[in-house]
């Protein structure tokens, strides 16, 4: 069993951030051998990075950070649906990022962006060296969604493309690989 965050990196109201998490929830819940977490980052809530010693310290002293950890630790893989802000990325998924250290290590991640006509990669772009900083190893197909809101329906429903479908049904089985070959340098 492969455990999977789905991590929600806007907080944004109104973000197109939730109806595409809850695609890619539905997809890895569909997929056999995969257990999905899903990190919505506005009900995780962290705020600013306030514990007083390094992460790689693992002396967290707030509750909402030893949460985290034990959410983050239990996870085998990541799937991070970012959002493109002024040709970055959110600052919720830096933070995020930033609470830990351990934790993330030697564990796949994909990135599935969103934004308008560059789908959000300008953000990915920024974002590969804070993950691999971290720790974490990124996979080569990553789904990219641009001008998401015209693939979200009057229920608020994302209606993903075939081409959605397709790349993140690769990404998933990359990160999948990418997990139980890394499962023994975690240790």
């Amino acid at each position: 069993m492969t455990r999977i965050m789905v991590i929600i990196g806007s907080v944004r109201p109104g973000r197109v951030g939730l109806p595409i998490g809850a695609w890619v929830v539905s997809e890895l819940e569909a997929t056999a051998g995969v257990e999905v977490d899903l990190a919505d980052l506005a009900e995780v809530a962290l705020p600013f990075m306030d514990e007083p010693n390094h992460p790689i310290l693992r002396s967290y002293t707030k509750p909402h950070t030893i949460a985290w950890s034990e959410r983050v630790a239990a996870a085998d893989a990541f799937v991070i649906v970012v959002p493109e802000y002024n040709h970055s990325f959110s600052p919720v998924i830096k933070n995020a990022l930033d609470f830990l250290h351990h934790e993330w290590k030697r564990k796949a991640v994909v990135t599935v962006s969103y934004g308008g006509v560059s789908a959000g990669t300008r953000g990915v772009v920024l974002l590969q060296p804070a993950l691999v900083g971290v720790g974490l190893v990124p996979t080569v197909t990553n789904p990219e969604i641009n001008f998401p809101t015209n693939h979200i329906n009057d229920e608020g429903v994302f209606e993903p493309t075939e081409t959605h479908r397709t790349r993140l049904e690769v990404a998933v089985a990359e990160a999948i690989a990418l997990s139980e070959a890394l499962k023994p340098l975690r240790g």
